[in-house]
Parts: C-alpha cells; structure tokens; sequence
C-alpha cells in the first residue's frame, strides 16, 4: 500500500473512483478510511487516500503543490487518449502531455490538494 496525503478523503475517493476509474478496495467513512485499486491490477498495490490533518503532512503537501510538483505519478498505456478522456471529463491539466527522453507526461490536479503525473514509457 501507499498513501497520498488529500484535503478530504471522501471527496477524494469520488474523485479517484467516478473521475479516474480507480475501484474501491476498502471503505470505513466513520473512520474517514479511504483506500482505492487500480482496475487493471486488483491484486496490486492500494492506494490510501490519508486526511491531511496532521501539520507536517499539511506543510509537505502544500510545498509540494505550490512547487508545481507532482505528489504522485501513475504509468498509464497512452498519456494522449488518457489525456483526452480525462480532459473531457473536466479534469484541469497544468498543460499539454509532452514527450522528452523520459518518455510522455502530463500533470494534472487531482482537485483535493494534489498534482498528478500521469507517465509513458
């Protein structure tokens, strides 16, 4: 499992799973427990959408936005077609995916405090 720190975990689940297509692997909203799948690797790694209510994980990821860096980056088949069906979904790119000797990435705010890289080889 990992975690990414977000305004509010039960906005950010919506977000995650209506927006980004991830599924639910484990819910408890009393204890404001989030944690999301990819649908490509149900067996893989969750993703837990942790409360930023502690200051110093507050002070990271506001440092982190701020820089315009990514907080997380997920690989995806093609950045262009994710691109444009995430664009057409409202979803707000910092800009157009670019290519360089990486490989292709677009970075995106997942709009619960966050930018999000998405990645191709």
């Amino acid at each position: 499992m990992c975690s990414i720190h977000v305004n509010d975990p039960a906005q950010a689940f919506a977000f995650y799973t209506q927006i980004l297509g991830f599924d639910e692997l484990f819910v408890i909203p009393d204890a404001n427990l989030y944690i999301v799948k990819s649908p490509e690797d149900p067996v893989g790694v969750g993703l837990l959408l942790e409360p930023s209510d502690n200051p110093i994980a507050r002070a990271y990821k506001e440092g982190v936005y701020g820089a315009g860096m990514p907080t997380i980056v997920f690989g995806v088949k093609d950045v262009q077609a994710e691109y444009a069906t995430l664009t057409s979904a409202g979803v707000r790119f910092t800009g157009e995916p670019t290519v360089d000797e990486a490989g292709t990435h677009a970075v995106f705010d997942d709009t619960c405090g966050n930018l999000v890289q998405i990645h191709q080889d």
